[in-house]
């Protein structure tokens, strides 16, 4: 039986892109992003050819987490403009068929939120169930539980004399979502802003908000603290959770969603996304990228699991669900400096990754700079870095014996600093992203890598994302289209099918500095190139170049 397209919804062939305000584009020269900076960036999008911007948090924060330490819900965060601006900016996306959707931090808020400023007053205080509280054990934490951004995960609070959880930061307290009342002002909260207009929402460590428990984790090597995320990361109960999330938020709105869903299983895929049952529209998995070991000597990835990784989410979500797709965001290193060739074959590299993962079947993310191939931070002291994470690791590398140079070379191939550089506009001074002192550091190597150069070289990365964006939009097989893996033990080719009804793509990268051979049973001799990142090419045509990427018409 033939799919109906035209009950398609809109963000299945929509093209996104993530904004990290901070770093993006700064309008009054203060060295910090801001919304007027996205307005006047928005020609820009669309000529890219962007329908939807997912923005991380804007909202009032002190900062500890770059604003993902959310203070006041339903204000704007001063340097980043008023409420105003930002209602400026949403009317202008929508005249130009952009969506905007926001960053949703429910799991935790910040200790400077007033839920948590009176929870934390007195034990009997009507909000104290607002946040986890626990009485210590043997004048030490509650349990043994590390928190994700090291040391533990509870922080004692003198005038109550008990500690409460943060599975994150220390000023980031986790919110209790088996209370009613905080709940249904969460609720609320996210009401408002879709009432203003908003188009959705990208729902930030929900798979955390679930705690059954909150017994020691196994110890057997009688560490002080041990990782926890087998205690809080998609935990059973979560999905009533969930469930109850939507019923009273999301399924009253005609929107997009999409989840940071850390430790969803693929047996659960259709009540994570599918459109009958799912809880969102489409959710982020790491699988492929959570195979860089930054600690080992050369840090290599193996393309067969890489291969293995995305194809298992591929070939997992139903006929109606869908996975986002990403190579970058903000919590993660650039993926040419990740998985291509930054020295030698930079350009090539950045092209066949894009190619690689845009036309797999989902909706596809582009992060800012990502469309430049933009590098890793080249810093050479632990004092230009920002991220607190980073810098209680390497100093914590250091007490373990790790010394200072060896810890700021792992530091520098793992910070989350390396997707927080300034966006890098133009050769002028700080890339164009600001008239002032930036508040982090930007890429020396902004006076040759940078928007305005590609603008005008048809030849650039910048130019091949958009024809790349243009031709999934157009093309129906690559949009719902059915994905099968091809040379599946091949350590260098990565090749996939996508086919709708009687018509198929086929897309080959060699993601090597090395020559590798094309062996797949299907008949090139006629097919169509409908984009290379090498001119001169027939079809063919079977030894693929370093970094060479086809994507066939067959």
């Amino acid at each position: 039986m033939k799919r109906t397209r035209t009950l398609r919804p809109w963000w299945e062939s929509a093209a996104a892109y993530q904004i990290y305000p901070r770093s993006f584009k700064d309008s009054n020269g203060d060295g910090v992003g801001d919304l007027q900076g996205i307005i006047s960036k928005l020609p820009y999008l669309s000529e890219l050819g962007i329908d939807l911007i997912w923005i991380c948090p804007i909202y009032t924060s002190p900062n500890d987490d770059n604003g993902y330490d959310i203070s006041d819900y339903q204000n704007i965060q001063r340097e980043y403009g008023t409420m105003e601006d930002f209602e400026e900016l949403l009317h202008k996306a929508h005249e130009r068929g952009i969506r905007v959707i926001m960053d949703l931090v429910i799991n935790h808020t910040s200790s400077s939120h007033p839920w948590f400023i009176e929870s934390r007053s007195s034990i009997h205080n009507s909000k104290r169930d607002w946040y986890i509280w626990k009485d210590g054990k043997d004048n030490k934490e509650p349990n043994n539980w590390e928190s994700i951004f090291g040391g533990s995960a509870w922080e004692y609070d003198e005038k109550t004399g008990q500690y409460f959880l943060h599975v994150f930061g220390k000023t980031m307290p986790d919110i209790n979502w088996e209370n009613t009342q905080v709940k249904r002002a969460i609720f609320d909260m996210i009401c408002w802003w879709l009432d203003k207009g908003i188009d959705g929402f990208r729902v930030d460590a929900i798979s955390h908000i679930k705690k059954p428990d909150f017994n020691d984790m196994p110890n057997p090597k009688n560490e002080r603290y041990v990782s926890s995320f087998d205690k809080h990361m998609n935990q059973p109960g979560i999905m009533d959770l969930l469930r109850e999330l939507k019923e009273n938020t999301f399924s009253k709105y005609d929107i997009f969603t999409v989840a940071e869903a850390n430790g969803a299983r693929i047996e659960e895929i259709d009540e994570w996304v599918s459109q009958e049952k799912g809880i969102f529209h489409s959710l982020f998995q790491f699988d492929h990228l959570n195979l860089w070991n930054v600690e080992s000597e050369e840090g290599k990835i193996s393309i067969k699991k890489l291969k293995s990784a995305l194809t298992r989410w591929q070939k997992a979500v139903s006929a109606d669900g869908n996975v986002a797709l990403v190579m970058e965001n903000h919590d993660l290193v650039r993926s040419v400096s990740r998985f291509g060739s930054p020295d030698k074959y930079w350009k090539e590299s950045a092209k066949c990754l894009a190619l690689m993962y845009y036309m797999q079947k989902g909706v596809p993310f582009i992060y800012q700079g990502q469309e430049l191939g933009m590098l890793n931070a080249d810093y050479n002291s632990h004092l230009d870095f920002r991220d607190a994470p980073t810098l209680f690791g390497y100093q914590e590398r250091i007490n373990k014996g790790m010394s200072p140079e060896e810890s700021l070379e792992v530091l520098k191939k793992s910070t989350r600093d390396n997707s927080r550089t300034p966006m890098q506009w133009d050769d002028s001074p700080h890339g164009g992203f600001t008239t002032g002192t930036p508040w982090i550091k930007v890429n020396q190597n902004y006076h040759w890598l940078n928007a305005k150069a590609q603008i005008k070289d048809e030849d650039s990365i910048l130019n091949f994302y958009k024809k790349i964006i243009k031709i999934k939009k157009e093309t129906v097989g690559l949009i719902y289209g059915d994905y099968e893996l091809l040379m599946e033990e091949s350590e260098n080719v990565y090749a996939y099918t996508r086919t709708y009804e009687d018509k198929t793509y086929l897309i080959v990268c060699n993601i090597s500095e090395e020559n590798s051979q094309l062996e797949v049973d299907l008949d090139i001799t006629k097919a169509d190139i409908l984009i290379s990142n090498y001119a001169d090419i027939n079809s063919n045509e079977k030894v693929l170049r370093p970094f060479e990427c086809r994507l066939y018409s067959l």
